[in-house]
């Protein structure tokens, strides 16, 4: 190969683009035979073009604790990634099963008989130990029983090009608006390269949202269901996401302050006076939703918003409580609940994780602790993740008596090999780590949107790709099927 992939070396990782002789894929070949012919210097115009176009469009998000500012250019790398029809539809078909059989178990763990709690498929004192259990929100119905709205499922594929889930995020997902941003920015910096490939779409995210929400308002709303994007605010690290998405929806974007209830009905402030309330797409924390229920300090939610969801006069979503399907120590059970609930074998399996409060598993482990991967199970951003083969002694003497002193509170996994993509650096291509976001919609049905948000770990060698830790991002192409 000529051009800026010259001299490119799969580094002996599965590479996406290339196979282990070095030679292109078959669906990689038309795309790097385009952007490889670009002179560097016309590829670093292009770049100037998307960083303009993210800035004029406020594409940011926050790094807490940096000194330079608050916000920081997302960054998102020139080449895509491509992911052919026949691939695509084995992930599908996976995510649309994990998070069918999440939803059953937080449906069946909050406002049912806890079935697969009292049949031993997951321990008791586990759920009722985790950070994201939350008692208040047990009888607390949703339509459809789609507690997961949104569900941002974290996979990779390992050293074999095997894709396997490494985490499941169900909360408060965030990361789909870079994915339609990135869209649009790869159309206008690339658009003969675009036009040449099968992508299936993914600008359609705004009205599927709209309508999954809409799909899950309570029985009393009317036929046309008012809904509302409630964020914490300019300050906090996703608001472009938050007004992005309220843009898309054509909805309005609250605060805590916009929204009163009253007689346990919703209302929100508008200069026509009050309007109802039918379901609150929330970006806040439970523990800030409510200041009745959870923090009294809480400036952020809405006193009396628990009472109304009680009173099945609003809908929120994601439902209050869906961190402890999320917690890193639940995620081991995944497998055997999708056993439990629907009889069939995991189409995405997990990555071997070990539970440190079991004595034998936690003596393997800290026998291998320079080995593997420790995680704490309730962090998200990549913090506190230790691995093992790139940590210092000191490292791995601190992890070792953090996990002697709280076992509960740290998984272990094996280091998986994240797979390879070329990624520019400077004149020319480097492989560099990559996983894998996508988002999977649940109301009335379960659509996953094609493709997602690639994450790339930009630091050479490094296997952590948030971008809260130094990680870019890349445009996801699902390529459509040639007879579509």
């Amino acid at each position: 190969m000529e051009g800026l992939f010259t001299d490119y070396d799969t580094g002996g990782f599965f590479d996406e683009a290339h196979d282990d002789d070095g030679s292109a894929r078959s669906h990689y070949q038309a795309l790097i035979a385009q952007v490889g012919g670009f002179p560097p210097a016309e590829l670093d115009r292009r770049e100037k073009l998307r960083d303009e176009a993210f800035r004029t469009a406020g594409i940011t998000f926050t790094v807490y604790g940096e000194t330079e500012g608050v916000e920081r250019t997302f960054p998102m790398d020139l080449v895509p990634r491509l992911i052919p029809a026949d691939e695509w539809k084995t992930v599908e078909a996976g995510l649309a099963q994990r998070v069918t059989v999440l939803n059953r178990f937080l449906d069946d763990l909050y406002n049912g008989e806890r079935a697969a709690v009292r049949d031993g498929i997951v321990p008791w004192w586990l759920i009722a130990s985790s950070d994201g259990f939350c008692r208040e929100a047990a009888g607390i119905p949703v339509p459809h029983g789609a507690r997961c709205l949104v569900a941002g499922v974290d996979i990779v594929r390992d050293g074999n090009g095997d894709y396997c889930v490494l985490e499941d995020n169900l909360r408060n997902p965030s990361g789909i608006s870079y994915v339609l941003e990135n869209r649009q920015a790869m159309t206008r910096v690339l658009p003969k390269v675009f036009a040449n490939h099968r992508v299936r779409p993914v600008d359609h995210y705004g009205l599927s949202l709209l309508h999954a929400l809409q799909s899950v308002a309570p029985p009393s709303a009317s036929d046309d269901p008012t809904v509302v994007v409630l964020t914490p605010g300019v300050f906090n690290s996703a608001y472009f996401e938050h007004a992005f998405l309220a843009r898309q929806m054509g909805v309005e974007l609250v605060e805590g302050r916009d929204l009163v209830v009253d007689d346990h009905t919703v209302a929100m402030r508008t200069t026509q006076g009050m309007k109802r309330v039918d379901v609150i797409y929330r970006r806040i924390d439970d523990d800030f939703l409510d200041p009745v229920v959870f923090r009294p300090d809480s400036t952020l939610g809405v006193p009396g918003l628990m009472a109304a969801a009680r009173a099945q006069t609003v809908t929120i979503a994601n439902a209050v409580g869906n961190g402890v399907a999320d917690d890193k120590a639940v995620y081991a059970y995944v497998p055997d609940l999708i056993r439990y609930y629907t009889g069939e074998e995991p189409i995405l399996p997990n990555i071997e994780t070990y539970l440190l409060w079991e004595p034998e598993q936690r003596a393997h482990v800290l026998d291998r602790l320079d080995q593997l991967v420790i995680k704490p199970v309730a962090e998200a951003g990549g913090y506190g993740v230790v691995i093992g083969p790139k940590a210092t002694d000191a490292e791995l003497a601190e992890c070792r008596a953090q996990i002697e002193a709280d076992p509960r509170n740290y998984i272990a996994q094996e280091v998986v090999q994240l797979s390879r993509h070329p990624t520019l650096v400077d004149d020319h291509m480097e492989g560099r780590h990559i996983d894998l976001r996508p988002f999977v919609l649940c109301g009335d049905k379960v659509e996953v949107i094609p493709g997602g948000l690639t994450r790339v770990a930009l630091t050479k060698g490094s296997l952590i790709v948030n971008s809260s830790q130094g990680g870019g991002s890349k445009d996801t192409w699902v390529l459509a099927p040639e007879d579509a």
